[in-house]
């Protein structure tokens, strides 16, 4: 075991961060470092109270933003940078690229572990143990096509057009809470302020799992997701989580929002009839077929 775990959590009636209780739990613990990031967490992350609770007790602050990245770089979601230490990132979600990673920091400075270098006894920059610990540490041979698809991806988050689907990106993911939650289903915080949603079932009788799969039956991908205070085990799960990338890249807007919001509720609402599950799926073939892929390849 190579770490001491300590989790802080959500207040129970908002579903947000209880940041009191988390400058509690940081007293009490005294954690080396705390991380600020979430993979099923619909609102903006506030890295500057993050930092103030890690200022008060020492520890390094870093945020993990894999999955608002791309928002993050249309500007669309708070920078981590100016608040923490190091940032890290996948660059296949919102960012839209490749499957990898990154690490991030902003202006390079001496480590504060204490860390020298073994002939000079300096104190090594904290870029010189995130370089030296990727590579030789964990990672060997480059993948040079996967940097290229990097590159590609970076390049394209710069231009005004990213800027316009990350927008789209929120615009469909809040249009498709509001509507799910007009429809009773209990939204963890009440909707999103990014990409994802996450849906507690209970009051629908029926579990995660079980939602997960009918959805997929009907051609719908969602993921079975445990919610906050959850009774049930990370393999069943009493909620869903939803995304609105993959849709958005396919270019549907809040209109689409709507009708899918429709679809899924018409599949949970008679999850015992395989007709429905089959005219669902009908549904969501000839609305894929509006929005391919490759509109030069279904030409």
């Amino acid at each position: 075991k190579l770490f001491r775990i300590v989790s802080y959590g959500v207040d129970h009636k908002t579903g947000r961060i209880d940041f009191d209780r988390m400058a509690a739990i940081a007293k009490e613990a005294k954690p080396k470092m705390i991380i600020a990031g979430g993979s099923a967490y619909p609102r903006f992350l506030d890295f500057q109270r993050f930092r103030e609770i890690a200022d008060s007790v020492g520890a390094f602050l870093v945020a993990d933003v894999a999955h608002p990245a791309g928002l993050i770089a249309a500007g669309l979601h708070p920078d981590p940078l100016p608040c923490c230490h190091v940032v890290t990132s996948t660059t296949h979600k919102t960012l839209r690229g490749p499957r990898g990673g990154l690490i991030l920091m902003g202006k390079d400075f001496e480590n504060p572990f204490g860390i020298v270098a073994a002939k000079s006894g300096r104190t090594k920059m904290m870029s010189e143990l995130l370089d030296s610990n990727v590579m030789p540490g964990i990672q060997g041979g480059p993948l040079m096509h996967i940097i290229a698809a990097k590159a590609v991806a970076f390049g394209e988050a710069l231009q005004p057009e990213f800027k316009k689907y990350a927008q789209q990106i929120i615009n469909n993911a809040r249009t498709l809470a509001d509507e799910l939650v007009r429809m009773d289903y209990q939204l963890i915080s009440g909707g999103t302020d990014n990409h994802l949603m996450l849906i507690d079932l209970t009051n629908k009788g029926i579990t995660g799992k079980q939602a997960e799969n009918m959805l997929e039956e009907a051609g719908i991908t969602t993921n079975k997701n445990m919610v906050p205070f959850d009774t049930k085990s990370p393999f069943i799960t009493s909620g869903i989580r939803i995304g609105t990338a993959a849709i958005t890249t396919r270019g549907m807007q809040e209109t689409e929002m709507r009708l899918i919001a429709k679809l899924i509720d018409k599949v949970i609402s008679n999850h015992e009839s395989e007709a429905v599950k089959h005219a669902v799926r009908e549904e969501v073939r000839e609305l894929c077929r509006q929005f391919p892929l490759y509109q030069e390849i279904n030409a």
